[in-house]
């Protein structure tokens, strides 16, 4: 399941949470961002016992954009005992984005 933030919810979705999470920071006009979206679907039900997917609509919640200083969109935020420890701009293929994960959140 993926979670939508706000900055209502952050705290308790990401900041207290003790798996790590991927965010996919989005905008509903973005074609990259509407390309990964069901990609993005289909790895939180594969791998959502292991890690927590999020989604945040820059539009809407900019402060969290601006906290990982995300400057571009589709763009995902890796985080790990709650530190953000990468992030990846723009498409990428699910093969590579699951590996990414991997890597970066074992």
């Amino acid at each position: 399941m993926v979670v939508n933030l706000t900055p209502d919810n952050f705290a308790k979705e990401i900041e207290q949470a003790s798996t790590p999470a991927i965010i996919d920071v989005y905008a509903t006009w973005c074609g990259p961002c509407q390309q990964m979206a069901p990609v993005f679907e289909e790895l939180s039900k594969e791998y959502g016992d292991t890690y927590k997917f999020a989604k945040v609509n820059v539009d809407e919640s900019r402060e969290i954009a601006i906290k990982y200083g995300v400057t571009s969109i589709p763009t995902f935020v890796f985080i790990k005992d709650k530190k953000m420890v990468g992030k990846q701009t723009g498409y990428i293929a699910k093969d590579d984005l699951i590996n990414k994960i991997k890597e970066l959140l074992g």
